[in-house]
């Protein structure tokens, strides 16, 4: 029997270092500005005794209260690296009520009748407006207009009668503060909602892309198999027909010895198909060692030469001796004789087929070119898929496997050529992989 488990509520988590990061920087920024202004009075007091009245020792005092509970507060978020959204609030408001606090003994200690002080509430109603909730920020301004309108009560009684104008000039003012505070928040909430939707949106994004890159996958993984399967089909049909016809004739006739064959030589496509099928599905991480691109290059050279001698077609290699680079010595001869065979095939008799190597820009760069151009620009963007192939004989991987192969050894294989002279195809690898600082 299932029985319902109590869960324990878990303590709030700490704002994440990207919220508290924003958070400083808007009370490093509203702090800055009560300093500011607190700091321009205080001077002013100093400066202007004429104009302001003649400075009285509680104000000065109640000046330096502010302007040190800004830069304690300034100095304690400077060294702090995270904290609670509870702590965050409590401090948002002990700094609201210190600000309104000092600007109010200002005012209060103040013997003009002027409300020049009440300029220091501002801050506090912004701090409220970007920090807090909207009842927070509505009863920050009340607080700010009932004290301007207690002020000018006070003052009446003390100083000098009140009168209309006074009234009139303190609505102003707490009109402001009201119109202030509520568009601030207006505009704040705003961009929290437009922010919201943003991360709601790049939250749907991201998951249709994963959809998306799933579809692909399978897509990309039905498009192979029917490959897989259309070149595999060829071959066994072959064989299975000539062994068919075979069995039809004599077990020494011509006709028996042609079937079988032709059924030895679509099993030998079948195997090197096979072959090149698992190289490119499971290809093998490379194990670098320095070599020398010479001798890999003019390697390939020779074991191309008969197969280019049969086309009457010439393999020239040209590399700087010494060159070592860092690579697989077996995986980039595989990757090279791919190239520097489709080249050979590619080439018409009289042809010659050039294996480059040489430094360029801070990266090793081997070129395998040859002419009879150009690649028919319908089959240019596919040349690197794998099972795409021009010829009859072929697997369509070799250009696959290479491209691997390259890729794997953190480098590029690119057609970088394919006019009606030259077609080239360019492995480029980083300064890291080989170079000059590599040569004997």
């Amino acid at each position: 029997m299932l029985t319902d488990v109590p869960v324990q509520a878990r303590p709030a988590p700490a704002v994440e270092s990207a919220d508290f990061l924003s958070f400083r920087r808007q009370e490093t920024v509203l702090a800055g500005l009560n300093l500011v202004l607190q700091i321009s009075l205080f001077l002013a007091q100093l400066l202007w005794p004429q104009y302001l009245g003649r400075p009285h020792l509680p104000t000065l005092a109640v000046l330096g209260t502010g302007v040190t509970a800004n830069l304690i507060e300034l100095i304690w978020l400077s060294r702090r690296e995270e904290l609670s959204g509870s702590a965050t609030a409590r401090l948002t408001w002990t700094m609201i009520l210190i600000n309104i606090a000092v600007a109010f003994g200002l005012a209060s200690f103040s013997n003009r009748q002027d409300v020049q002080y009440f300029t220091l509430m501002i801050p506090p109603i912004f701090q409220a407006a970007f920090r807090l909730s909207l009842a927070s920020a509505i009863v920050t301004v009340a607080i700010s207009d009932g004290l301007i309108f207690f002020w000018v009560g006070y003052s009446s009684r003390t100083r000098s009668p009140v009168t209309p104008n006074d009234f009139i000039e303190a609505g102003t003012v707490a009109l402001i503060y009201a119109v202030t505070g509520l568009l601030v928040w207006t505009l704040v909430n705003h961009l929290r909602r437009k922010q919201t939707e943003l991360t709601l949106s790049l939250s749907e994004l991201e998951k249709t892309q994963v959809k998306l890159k799933a579809e692909e996958r399978l897509a990309a993984v039905g498009r192979f198999s029917s490959a897989i399967a259309h070149e595999i089909r060829n071959p066994v049909a072959m064989i299975s027909s000539a062994l068919s016809t075979a069995a039809n004739y004599g077990a020494g006739s011509a006709e028996s010895r042609e079937m079988y064959s032709i059924a030895t030589k679509e099993a030998g496509r079948l195997e090197r198909l096979t072959t090149d099928f698992l190289v490119y599905a499971r290809p093998r991480p490379p194990v670098k060692a320095p070599s020398d691109l010479a001798e890999t290059i003019g390697y390939i050279g020779e074991i191309c030469g008969p197969r280019a001698a049969t086309r009457g077609v010439e393999v020239v290699s040209e590399c700087p001796a010494g060159l070592r680079v860092e690579f697989d010595s077996g995986q980039m001869q595989q990757a090279l004789l791919n190239l520097a065979m489709n080249a050979i095939d590619a080439s018409t008799s009289g042809a010659r087929v050039v294996l480059r190597g040489r430094c360029e820009r801070e990266r090793v760069v081997i070129d395998v070119e040859n002419g009879n151009g150009p690649i028919p620009q319908s089959a240019v963007a596919c040349i690197f898929e794998p099972f795409f192939t021009t010829r009859s004989e072929g697997t369509g991987l070799g250009l696959a496997i290479a491209r691997n192969i390259v890729i794997a050894h953190g480098g590029e294989l690119a057609l970088t050529r394919n006019d009606e002279e030259i077609i080239r195809f360019t492995i480029s690898l980083p300064i890291g992989t080989g170079g000059e600082g590599d040569k004997k």
